[in-house]
């Protein structure tokens, strides 16, 4: 099953893992069906909502689509513009937040986008003001999930005003946000995500495991591909422990320090076409998920 030993971290999946994306154009969009049916099939009890047209519109049809594949909501993946005093995120949060008041998903993640369309335009540098701003919009979110039972944090992502260390490092001293605490994002960013893990585990409330191949993130890096075409090709993301992200040495620290959150396994994907049955995504979430339980079994003297 998807729960890990009694006290620890709560395992769950993304949609993503299977190409469903926020991103206009992301390639073959899978079936709802073949998608929960086949987390379902590899044992997991838990997703994200998706982006949306995933599930249904309605908050009660979300809720039921999910159950009747015997799976509870974790939260959702929320991209907003954040450091644009112009714009105000809250009606897309709120739409959100009913989301959850219908499924139960206690855990709001949010990236702040740049208004750019995908993750490959340009950054642009925020000055001073749209980072006060930006800080200002984390706090009226954290106080709007709050009052609703639900926990909000920001994502640090690639292609958004939130990627680099420093980035990162701003968010950490100028604000008291949360985190979800992307393991892949981070080091593509110039983040050790085993440093973040120990020294920041406070400001951890979810956690996206992920792994990432360091022959394609310095492609991605140095111009030679774009970060779409690199998850196309294949060559960025990789299963957990087939890439270059320590995510053993993350999830003991997590644990360690007492983590008793999500840890949501994303293995960002685009699908060109529909997959055979039993190949496609679920070769590389069945990989990710058996690695995860076998850290995990280790620290029960179970592996």
């Amino acid at each position: 099953m998807s729960a890990p030993p009694t006290g620890g971290p709560k395992i769950a999946a993304a949609p993503i893992s299977w190409g469903i994306s926020e991103v206009p154009d992301w390639g073959f969009q899978l079936s709802t069906e073949r998608v929960l049916g086949e987390m379902r099939a590899l044992g997991y009890t838990a997703s994200e909502l998706g982006a949306e047209g995933f599930l249904p519109p309605l908050p009660e049809q979300k809720a039921a689509t999910l159950a009747e594949y015997g799976m509870t909501a974790v939260g959702s993946f929320v991209p907003e513009v954040l450091h644009d005093a112009g714009h105000d995120p809250l009606p897309r949060i709120e739409r959100e937040l009913d989301d959850y008041a219908a499924s139960g998903a206690e855990v709001l993640i949010v990236a702040a986008v740049t208004g750019q369309r995908g993750y490959d335009a340009k950054r642009p540098e925020l000055d001073q003001r749209q980072w006060d701003t930006l800080f200002r919009n984390l706090d009226v979110i954290r106080e709007r999930a709050a009052a609703r039972g639900v926990t909000a944090t920001l994502h640090p992502h690639v292609g958004t005003v939130v990627e680099t260390a420093s980035d990162v490092q701003k968010v950490i001293d100028g604000s008291s946000a949360l985190f979800c605490f992307d393991t892949g994002h981070l080091m593509i960013g110039g983040t050790d995500p085993v440093a973040f893990a120990a020294e920041h585990a406070s400001r951890i409330a979810c956690t996206h495991l992920k792994d990432v191949s360091l022959e394609g993130m310095n492609r991605v890096k140095n111009g030679e591909i774009s970060y779409f075409d690199a998850i196309v090709a294949d060559i960025l993301y990789r299963p957990l422990g087939q890439g270059d992200v320590d995510v053993r040495a993350i999830v003991n620290s997590l644990v360690d320090s007492g983590y008793t959150g999500w840890l949501i396994l994303e293995q960002d994907k685009v699908v060109l076409e529909e997959p055979t049955a039993d190949s496609g995504p679920i070769e590389d979430a069945r990989a990710s998920l058996a690695y995860l339980r076998a850290v995990l079994a280790e620290r029960t003297g179970k592996g």
